[in-house]
């Protein structure tokens, strides 16, 4: 049986943030615990998946291979770095979520192994870049500056003044947690004295001041592929926030954002535009050339063309970002009303319109149609 999307089991979207992951664990913990819920099956699997998801897609590392592979760059039955296939024990899983998830409720914080002090990754980032229409479509390398907090080159991210070390918190023994009994339950606290590090900075580092971080600029290149739109992003793994205590960065995300094109809009794949054209070329037809993100093409129109109608050039839209069928240009065509007239022209025009009547013929279709409806629609008001 194929496992379900892992953004699926928990009820997130694909951009949820560290808590919304948490927050949704939590939620589905509570619920389908075995403990809660004694001789389900069926809720022990759907604790068990939620389990599986949450280790997956709260791992910085985990998560990349995730959005990237699917479950083939998590499963190791596929090849994959994933979280283990171990049995289900209740005791110790019934551990994990307290020391994980409701840890974070009376202040506590997630142990690294073998029960030392917690080390936090970074913060992600993120960055609006903004493209025009023609580097969203074609592809483009982007310089952007960011601010960051990277790791204090003085202290080497310990956060001590150099020659010193920290020193092991004597409150927690180094573990960075302390451990209280209320009732039935033995909480788990960030220590009070070292604030969840293990350790105590007892001579400062003069650059960071103790934290471990500075905020500096840094310069990155970010490639753009062909074919992105706004909302798009590009995950850049471990260049958002230095992590804290040695901690894994964050990653930065590059949010896309496409300027308006003082010629075209884009909806999905295709592009539109709108051809302004004279009424003589409107009724005898002609050919004009029309521009596209790649050149100008010509384009044929024939005679008794209506403003409004839509002529379609295949493959000269947007070729989509996963690959695909290239999109179309759809051109729009406005018939424009002359301006500027000379009183010859003026003469010429009614000379015309005088001549509309003659033969019986019918030269304005929508007209007439429209005008046989407003007729319908008066007598049938006279009626009631």
């Amino acid at each position: 049986m194929s496992k379900r999307d892992f953004y699926e089991v928990l009820g997130v979207d694909k951009n949820a943030s560290e808590a919304e992951l948490k927050k949704a664990y939590r939620r589905l913990a509570m619920k389908f615990h075995p403990d809660r819920n004694p001789d389900d099956h069926e809720a022990e699997g759907k604790f068990k998946e939620a389990k599986e998801a949450y280790e997956v897609l709260s791992d910085a590392r985990k998560r990349a291979a995730y959005d990237q592979f699917g479950h083939a760059g998590v499963d190791p039955s596929m090849g994959g770095g994933g979280p283990g296939a171990g049995g289900f024990g209740g005791a110790a899983d019934f551990g994990d979520i307290f020391g994980e998830v409701f840890g974070d409720i009376f202040g506590g914080g997630r142990r690294g192994g073998g029960g030392r002090a917690s080390v936090n990754r970074g913060a992600d980032l993120r960055y609006n870049l903004e493209l025009s229409l023609e580097e969203a479509v074609h592809g483009t390398t982007a310089k952007i500056r960011i601010p960051t907090l990277v790791s204090c080159n003085t202290c080497h991210g310990s956060g001590a003044k150099p020659g010193t070390n920290p020193t092991t918190c004597t409150t927690c023994g180094g573990h960075g947690q302390v451990r209280m009994q209320q009732g039935f339950f033995s909480i788990q606290q960030t220590c009070p004295t070292c604030r969840g590090t293990g350790k105590v900075i007892k001579e400062p580092c003069g650059s960071c001041h103790g934290r471990g971080r500075i905020e500096e600029y840094k310069t990155l290149s970010v490639k753009v592929p062909a074919g992105v739109d706004n909302g798009d992003r590009i995950r850049l793994t471990g260049e958002g926030e230095a992590g804290d205590q040695g901690g894994p960065a964050g990653d930065l995300y590059v949010h896309i954002v496409v300027r308006e094109h003082p010629i075209f809009t884009r909806e999905d794949n295709h592009l539109f535009c709108e051809v302004p054209i004279s009424f003589v070329a409107a009724a005898l037809g002609g050919e004009l050339e029309v521009p596209t993100l790649d050149g100008k093409v010509s384009l044929k129109i024939p005679a008794e063309t209506q403003t409004g109608k839509l002529f379609r050039l295949r493959g000269k839209g947007v070729r989509p970002v996963r690959g695909g069928v290239v999109g179309d240009l759809l051109c729009r065509v406005v018939v424009e009303t002359p301006v500027n007239l000379t009183d010859r022209q003026k003469e010429l025009l009614r000379e015309f319109d005088g001549s509309m009547g003659e033969g019986g013929a019918t030269h304005t279709p929508q007209a007439s149609s429209w005008l046989d409806g407003v007729k319908k629609f008066i007598e049938g008001v006279m009626k009631d």
